[in-house]
């Protein structure tokens, strides 16, 4: 279904079009027509907004951007006012100050300035792998009150395996090493680099989608960003924060995700009072861009059986 033109007046004063960005980076930008920016919390944000309803809140993950809800964002402004930002450093964001800005708490906090200046109030949000664990930090500190929260394929536990306990300090190094973004975007100009990637999801995209994640990761800056963010990512007291979150969660996961064990669904939805597990048999770890319109009806009934949607 095509993306409802033209896109609903930005809420308040703060979002605006930048003409500059439609000409370059954002000419063929999906769902380009509803990208803002916007001043917040010493960042200048990118944003995209559209359609009606209670508020859902969208958080992407590691490495990713607005462009991987291209097809799921038209599908949910039917019955929502979708918020979808780039993350901090990611995408067409710009990047925080060297310190704890990458961090699981600088990205919350970052990620509930933007949402006061916008005056949003998500009744509901989505978060994908590292973005779900996000929206859970910031519900866990008050930045907001949801009903419900939707975890695709979220990153809560640590790292495990044999390579986990090296895995954040050869992060924080290679950080450290202002070239390492340079050689990561020089290495995937190479299409076939970026494949092997996505495929190793457990993931099967179409060649739009993989072209679109070509196109940021052969920026430094995005690069960049996301290696940080690895570098400076600790979920542990995330973890033993999990029992007093208050949304209703719902765990979505993968059969088939390759980046986040399965199996680590059941432990997360344990951890939380009321929790729930949808388990999606064949698709990887990037199913909400495999299967827009399966995301998309699971959110509505989720929306609706939280009283947010009258029933269908």
């Amino acid at each position: 279904m095509p993306m409802p033109k033209p896109c609903p007046v930005p809420r308040g004063p703060h979002l605006v079009p930048d003409g500059l960005w439609r000409e370059r980076e954002g000419r063929d930008w999906p769902n380009g027509a509803c990208s803002r920016f916007v001043e917040a919390g010493g960042l200048r944000w990118h944003v995209q907004r559209a359609g009606h309803g209670p508020v859902l809140l969208l958080a992407h993950g590691t490495g990713a951007a607005t462009h991987s809800w291209r097809d799921l964002l038209p599908l949910l402004a039917r019955h929502f006012d979708v918020v979808a930002p780039d993350l901090p450093g990611h995408g067409f964001t710009a990047r925080p100050r060297p310190g704890s800005g990458l961090s699981l708490p600088g990205m919350a906090n970052s990620l509930g300035a933007l949402l006061r200046k916008l005056e949003a109030r998500p009744a509901i949000t989505a978060g994908h792998s590292a973005g779900a664990a996000i929206l859970a930090r910031m519900s866990l500190d008050g930045a907001m009150a949801p009903k419900a929260l939707v975890s695709l394929n979220g990153a809560f536990l640590p790292p495990s395996g044999p390579a986990a306990p090296i895995f954040s300090p050869l992060a924080k190094l290679l950080a450290r090493i202002e070239l390492v973004p340079r050689l990561f975007a020089w290495h995937v100009a190479d299409r076939a680099v970026v494949e092997r990637l996505l495929r190793a999801t457990g993931s099967t995209i179409d060649a739009t989608g993989t072209e679109l994640y070509a196109r940021l990761m052969r920026r430094p800056e995005h690069a960049g960003a996301a290696l940080g963010m690895m570098a400076n990512w600790q979920l542990m007291p995330l973890w033993r924060d999990l029992p007093k979150l208050r949304p209703a969660l719902t765990v979505v996961v993968g059969g088939n995700d390759r980046t986040v064990p399965p199996a680590d669904a059941s432990r997360i939805a344990g951890r939380v009072p009321g929790a729930t597990v949808v388990e999606l048999p064949g698709l990887g770890h990037l199913a909400h861009e495999e299967n827009p319109a399966a995301i998309a009806a699971l959110i509505e009934r989720i929306a609706r059986a939280n009283n947010l949607l009258p029933p269908a």
